[in-house]
């Protein structure tokens, strides 16, 4: 129970944080109050219907566009950094030793040639050692 909590409660605290530093856009794009397009990170497309003001087009207070865009932006923190400083060198060492012999863990074993496969040695008919007489002491 206790470790089941403890999985749920990391878990919960990794999305809050990758939800607290990611920055999103989400744009809205009205054409006479109907909504056009909705964009999520990128530019909302118009519909084509944009009056431009050029410089040939005197800007007028009484002349408005149909169009209109709304832009939700939600700024991330960008100050989440992680620290690396706070080694030493031989703990920088320690590390780097460590990973280097912990993936070396993982490489394939090399097949080794069994040249004996198929050999199968002779029956043993009598004790040899009986009939030399040599017996370990």
């Amino acid at each position: 129970m206790k470790e089941k909590l403890h999985r749920c409660l990391s878990c919960l605290m990794a999305i809050v944080l990758l939800l607290s530093t990611t920055s999103f856009k989400v744009e809205k794009h009205y054409c006479m109050g109907h909504l056009v397009d909705v964009a999520f990170f990128v530019d909302a497309q118009d519909c084509g219907m944009d009056l431009p003001l050029g410089d040939d087009m005197p800007a007028s207070v009484e002349k408005s566009s149909c169009c209109a865009s709304e832009v939700i932006a939600m700024e991330g923190q960008n100050d989440v950094k992680p620290s690396f400083n706070d080694f030493q060198l031989d703990q920088k060492v320690f590390l780097v030793a460590y990973t280097y012999s912990y993936i070396g863990l993982f490489e394939p074993l090399t097949k080794r040639n069994q040249t004996y496969a198929q050999y199968h040695p002779p029956k043993i008919v009598e004790n040899i050692q009986l009939l030399d007489q040599v017996f370990l002491i």
